[in-house]
């Protein structure tokens, strides 16, 4: 887990926290539990179908304004691990999952499609 602190504004402070995540996690959606700065806990949801670098706002929780006016913001961002050292089953699910699924994948079919679309331009 990586905290990073910001000063978006010079009122208020802004934490931003990114927290690994599991693919499971990220796609089925679900809640974790994350630190706060002044040492307790939140729980916060996962929407179903999530990507890496999805925040959350937890408002007022980041740091202390100036002057005591307050508390900034803290950010949660997704961090999707992508899983190491499968078992034989696991790698079979994988393998699995990769042949029934359509077109699941946001980001990998705009790339592909934007790719497909410039070369078919470039035959004229």
């Amino acid at each position: 887990m990586t905290v990073t602190v910001t000063r978006p504004s010079k009122a208020a402070w802004a934490a931003v926290c990114r927290v690994p995540v599991s693919i499971a996690s990220a796609a089925l959606g679900g809640e974790i539990e994350v630190p706060t700065i002044d040492g307790g806990r939140s729980r916060v949801k996962i929407p179903e179908g999530s990507q890496t670098g999805r925040q959350m706002r937890l408002r007022g929780k980041g740091m202390p304004a100036l002057r005591g006016a307050g508390h900034g913001d803290m950010f949660i961002e997704l961090a999707v691990e992508t899983p190491v050292n499968l078992t034989a089953r696991q790698k079979e699910i994988l393998k699995e999952f990769d042949e029934v699924q359509a077109d699941n994948n946001p980001q990998g079919s705009s790339f592909f499609k934007t790719v497909k679309g410039f070369w078919d331009s470039m035959k004229g």
